[in-house]
C-alpha cells in the first residue's frame, strides 16, 4: 500500500488535500503520473494546508450556496462563439474549458472546467445543455448556443 496526498478530486476516493492509502501500481501508475496525488511524506504534510487553503477557496460552501450558484447559471444566457462550416459543423468541438469560460464572460460565476460535462460531444451549432456539477447534491443544467464566429 502506497500513502499518497491527492491535488485535485479524484472520483470515489477523496478531494484535494485528502491523505488516502492506494494500492501500489494504482498509485504509481495513475495517480502520480497525472499529477492527481504526491507522495506523503512528513515534510509534505505542509503542503497539505496549502492545498486545503486553495480548494476551500474555489469551493462550493454548502448546498445552499451550490442551489444559490445553480439558479444563477440556468438562468444565464451563455454564447458561444466557434468556427463552424457553411452547413453547421464546428471544426472541432465545444470543450468544457471554453464554456467555462463563455460562463464567466456572460456574467456568471467562475466554474471549473474539470466540474463540466457534456451528454455527448458538441459538435454542431445552435442550442445545448451541459451539466455543471456544484456540489455532490447539486447539478446545474446550464443552457448555451454555440454560435458560428
Amino acid at each position: 500500500m502506497m500513502k499518497l496526498i491527492l491535488t485535485s478530486t479524484v472520483d470515489k476516493l477523496g478531494i484535494a488535500g485528502d491523505v488516502v492509502e492506494v494500492r501500489d501500481g494504482y498509485g504509481r501508475n495513475y495517480l502520480l503520473p497525472e499529477g492527481k496525488a504526491i507522495r506523503w511524506t512528513r515534510g509534505t504534510e505542509k503542503q497539505i494546508e496549502g492545498i486545503k487553503r486553495a480548494r476551500d477557496a474555489r469551493e462550493v460552501r454548502g448546498v445552499e450556496h451550490a442551489q444559490e450558484l445553480r439558479e444563477q447559471l440556468e438562468g444565464l444566457t451563455v454564447s458561444l462563439p466557434a468556427r463552424a462550416s457553411e452547413t453547421g459543423a464546428l471544426f472541432g468541438s465545444v470543450t468544457p474549458s471554453d464554456l467555462a469560460q463563455a460562463i464567466k464572460k456572460a456574467g456568471g460565476p467562475t466554474v471549473d472546467k474539470r466540474s463540466v460535462s457534456f451528454t455527448k460531444p458538441v459538435k454542431t451549432v445552435g442550442a445545448h445543455t451541459a451539466a455543471v456539477k456544484l456540489h455532490q447534491a447539486v447539478t446545474a443544467h446550464v443552457p448555451f448556443e454555440v454560435v458560428a464566429q
